[in-house]
């Protein structure tokens, strides 16, 4: 399975699910704070893409926040 294609849909799939909590299910009215903490918890929740210079070549490594393992990808 190819990771790459993925990992630029996740932070906008974060920042629908997580609008979709605040706003449908604790029932918060949009406006700019309730925007900026959406858009915050999604970076933080969102993969994190390091570029690593090996003796094979680049790889991309990748790191979640409460994951302990990280992810070589070409």
């Amino acid at each position: 399975m190819k990771y790459t294609k993925y990992y630029s849909l996740i932070f906008p799939l974060l920042i629908v699910l997580i609008g979709f909590f605040i706003y449908k299910i604790l029932e918060y009215e949009p406006n700019f704070y309730t925007i900026i903490i959406n858009l915050g918890i999604a970076f933080i929740l969102s993969p994190r893409v390091k570029t690593l210079d090996a003796q094979t070549g680049r790889k991309e490594q990748v790191t979640w926040l409460f994951y302990k393992k990280s992810k070589i990808i070409n």
